[in-house]
């Protein structure tokens, strides 16, 4: 123990200097613990307050996705351009660096692949893994309007039950079937269904008519799905409008790593994220980094 004598009192209490007690301004989350907040500090950029998700979870019921056959090959030299990525357990533990030290958003729903109903998931992944795993948010399919549509919520708000317990939020992912209409009032029911029952944020899919009703109808931040591959300028053009109308990030795979050229792909839509860039600005750079590829 210390000798009393030897330690000097205490003097620097800047007592001209009031405390200051820095503002988490993300939708939704001024009530949440500390523990929740750093993670999702991991997710969205504070300065931003957006984020570029690198979703690769295709795989948990495609298979070997066009573009993600050498995850090693095709995704690990694309890490240092997203702010969080999007996969199964599997594939982080065989192959993403542990060194990646931004936020996993980890896939914790799954089952039937394909070929089966895919509404039929169950929570897919323990909390203790996910916690081991050291994983900034869960993800799970929601399929409102789905046949198993009860079943996906609740194995969210399992997750939610679980993830609150830990400080993990949950990601609720709204899934659209061949049967469901894709329009803003489709995208209103299914993004405050999962807000109401406490996804600290929601990933659903841009539409050109309304998505400002969604955003502004949702208590929490929505990021938008990357969708099928589209040229890279409609592909950036989709996030910046998507971006203009409130969401606060993208969740891109397709659009990212189908591209003929995937690093400058992600570097250009990091430029409409956190920039502000029109697509057009964006697709400049795309083509620009295109060329000097290599």
């Amino acid at each position: 123990m210390a000798d009393k004598d030897s330690v000097p009192e205490a003097e620097q209490y800047h007592v001209d200097i009031p405390m200051e007690a820095e503002p988490y301004t993300l939708r939704g989350s001024n009530s949440l613990d500390w523990g929740f907040k750093n993670r999702l500090s991991n997710i969205f950029r504070p300065e931003s307050g957006r984020t570029v998700m690198l979703a690769i979870d295709h795989g948990y019921f495609l298979g070997p996705t066009a573009g993600l056959e050498r995850v090693d090959l095709t995704i690990v030299p694309l890490l240092p351009y997203a702010d969080t990525l999007m996969c199964t357990r599997g594939i982080l533990r065989s192959t993403i660096p542990p060194t990646f030290a931004k936020g996993i958003v980890l896939r914790s729903s799954g089952g039937p692949s394909i070929l089966k109903e895919l509404s039929n998931e169950e929570i897919a992944v323990d909390i203790e893994d996910a916690i081991r795993l050291n994983v900034a948010a869960m993800a799970v399919q929601v399929f409102i309007g789905g046949e198993q549509e009860t079943k996906s919520v609740h194995n969210m708000t399992r997750l939610v039950d679980i993830g609150n317990r830990y400080g993990i939020p949950v990601l609720g992912v709204t899934a659209v079937g061949k049967e469901m209409v894709r329009d803003a009032k489709y995208m209103r029911l299914a993004t405050r269904i999962c807000a109401e029952l406490g996804a600290a944020y929601v990933k659903t899919y841009y539409v050109a008519e309304g998505f400002d009703t969604v955003t502004a109808s949702c208590p929490v931040p929505i990021v938008i799905a990357g969708g099928k591959k589209m040229p890279e300028q409609d592909a950036l053009a989709m996030a910046y409008n998507a971006l203009q109308q409130g969401a606060a990030g993208v969740d891109m795979g397709r659009n990212i790593f189908q591209s003929e050229a995937p690093a400058a792909m992600i570097q250009a839509v990091r430029k409409v994220v956190h920039e502000n860039k029109t697509p057009e600005e964006a697709y400049d750079v795309y083509r620009t980094l295109k060329k000097t590829r290599n």
